[in-house]
């Protein structure tokens, strides 16, 4: 008996370039919904979680159309937000992404991870079968959260746009990374989000 989370990171969204915290997704963003949409519908899913912000919100209805028998859920705990702000042990490299963070809202983003932590990753009876379609900095905390890593090291993690992220527990065992970032489904044009061109 296994539970599986599958992490998927939103689509593109058409005001990405243009520094807005939000919107539809792209042309480009849409294709690469429907083709994670895709590699997902052959699983025997049990829940579609996404966040409230938009371009989360059509990456998952592109998810539910392909697979009408569930029914996506909206979650505030998938909100895209920053988990920590520096530490002692966090590169001095980093300080400047950190410049425009306040205080209220790392605060914010640890209570958020805290509880999402506790409401995603408790293990379920059966085998169980749930994507969550959130944001880059949240899969990161899940994936370090997995690995039990330094606080530090979500931002060392990077998603691409429907970039694929499985970690999973069977029963008795902790948490396992299974994949990560995995873009087979989209084609190399398709492949955007990562802060430095993906060339493999």
């Amino acid at each position: 008996m296994t539970h599986y989370i599958y992490l998927v990171r939103h689509g593109e969204h058409q005001d990405a370039e243009h520094g807005l915290a939000d919107g539809p997704l792209s042309p480009r963003g849409r294709r690469q919904a429907e083709l994670v949409a895709d590699r997902l519908s052959g699983l025997p899913l049990n829940a579609i979680w996404h966040s409230p912000l938009l371009r989360a919100v059509e990456t998952a209805r592109a998810v539910s159309e392909r697979i009408p028998s569930v029914e996506a859920e909206e979650s505030a705990l998938l909100f895209d937000c920053v988990p920590t702000g520096m530490t002692e042990d966090t590169p001095a490299a980093f300080e400047p992404f950190f410049g425009s963070v306040t205080d209220a809202e790392i605060e914010a983003g640890r209570a958020q991870m805290a509880d999402a932590v506790s409401e995603f990753l408790v293990r379920k009876p059966g085998d169980v079968h749930e994507v969550l379609i959130t944001h880059n900095f949240v899969i990161s905390w899940f994936v370090r959260e997995v690995l039990e890593a330094p606080e530090w090291r979500w931002m060392t993690l990077n998603q691409a746009n429907c970039g694929l992220t499985v970690i999973s527990q069977k029963q008795g065992r902790p948490w396992s990374l299974l994949s990560h970032n995995d873009l087979s489904h989209l084609p190399m044009e398709l492949r955007t989000g990562l802060p430095d061109p993906l060339t493999v």
